[in-house]
């Protein structure tokens, strides 16, 4: 496919790891009221695969947050596009995000939603990239660790483009922007 590098992880491995990610959750959240709280639009095919594997009962809400625009770097400004819908408040939440990068994004919108005081905020993010967060985070569920380059594909994209990928590729160079 035009713009597709060579792939980092495949759709097996993707499954494989939100699997076991979903059993732990399973466990972890046994008896509680849980809401998963996904970060559009990058977390909507991890968020809908996950919470097909978690054996518990779930709601869902979904914020979208922008840091990106068209470039392939953050540029540190966080702006919520969509807030959530329903309240949190005394509720288990789970923060259901695509890709840590610098961190900034993810730590802003954690001290955003801990201020709605629910009785736990965890995440579960897919990729992180190693070596590259200005900030320092606690993710309790984490799929995979990957190199600090910029990737596509299951759920995350350039310019809107390469979501529908069920792996992760690198980008072509000749596509970065």
């Amino acid at each position: 496919m035009i713009g597709v590098g060579e792939v980092l992880i495949s759709e097996e491995r993707i499954q494989q790891r939100i699997q076991e990610m979903a059993d732990r959750i399973s466990e972890d959240y046994a008896g509680k009221d849980v809401v998963l709280v996904g970060v559009l639009k990058g977390a909507f095919m991890l968020m809908s695969d996950l919470a097909r594997k978690i054996d518990l009962p779930l709601e869902f809400d979904f914020m979208a947050v922008s840091s990106y625009g068209s470039a392939t770097m953050t540029s540190g400004v966080v702006r919520i596009l969509k807030d959530l819908d329903y309240e949190i408040t005394g509720r288990h939440v789970l923060l259901v995000e695509d890709i840590i990068d610098s961190g900034l994004t993810l730590n802003y919108l954690l001290k955003y939603l801990n201020g709605r005081k629910p009785a736990s905020l965890e995440v579960c993010a897919l990729l992180r990239k190693s070596g590259i967060q200005q900030v320092d985070l606690d993710v309790r569920y984490e799929g995979f660790e990957i190199p600090a380059q910029f990737v596509i594909g299951y759920g995350l994209d350039h310019d809107q483009l390469y979501r529908n990928l069920p792996y992760i590729a690198f980008l072509d160079e000749k596509h970065k922007s």
